[in-house]
């Protein structure tokens, strides 16, 4: 066999362990931020939680089973191919606590004091008009009920290179600091309880104020 051919045949091998490593890294991902997600929000079997911005439901899954069949979990999407695609999933997975809701890019369309915690991943600094987002989420949340937000920092110098609300998914700005989305959170009457920026990644959990 030549060099060639021999290299032929590597490529494709390769190709295949890469894919399969990646895919393993992604599972071990949103297994372990699903695990965060639970503690911060204190979620246990009969809670009832929402997820802002699910994409093709990886969290969502890992959520309603978390929750149980007593509890709830409303996965929120702007995208109909999105919501088909969770709904699919939810099926093959016989997760009947999944709910999908077609949102709107300055509302969450949930309920009014529905839930007991809500979440997103890499959403947050997507939103165009924060201060409306933000009263969608307080108003969806149960007195005490925890917003739980993992994003991450634009490139360094993060702080100099963030962009206002509808400009930081561009590029060199891409994403949002801690301490933006404090101040944000706080300006909409949320209660922040934890704020940390480790590694890029931002995580901040905050809640509706019990007597609100």
């Amino acid at each position: 066999m030549t060099q060639k051919s021999r290299l032929r045949r590597f490529i494709p091998a390769l190709v295949i362990v890469l894919g399969g490593a990646a895919h393993a890294q992604t599972v071990q991902k949103d297994a372990a931020d699903a695990a965060r997600l639970v503690e911060a929000m204190n979620v246990k079997p009969g809670s009832v939680i929402a997820e802002i911005g699910a994409g093709e439901g990886q969290l969502t899954m890992e959520l309603a089973k978390a929750v149980g069949p007593t509890g709830r979990i409303y996965s929120n999407e702007l995208s109909a191919d999105a919501l088909d695609t969770i709904r699919t999933v939810a099926r093959a997975l016989d997760l009947k606590n999944v709910t999908t809701i077609e949102g709107k890019a300055d509302a969450a369309n949930l309920p009014d004091a529905c839930c007991d915690g809500i979440f997103m991943r890499n959403v947050y600094h997507h939103f165009g008009d924060p201060p409306s987002m933000n009263a969608s989420l307080l108003k969806a949340l149960k007195p005490g009920g925890t917003l739980a937000i993992i994003d991450f920092t634009p490139p360094p110098p993060s702080d100099q290179n963030e962009n206002p609300p509808g400009h930081r998914g561009e590029d060199n700005h891409h994403g949002i600091t801690a301490a933006t989305l404090v101040k944000e959170l706080s300006a909409a009457g949320f209660e922040v309880v934890s704020s940390a920026t480790t590694a890029k990644e931002v995580f901040v959990v905050a809640r509706r104020p019990a007597a609100s």
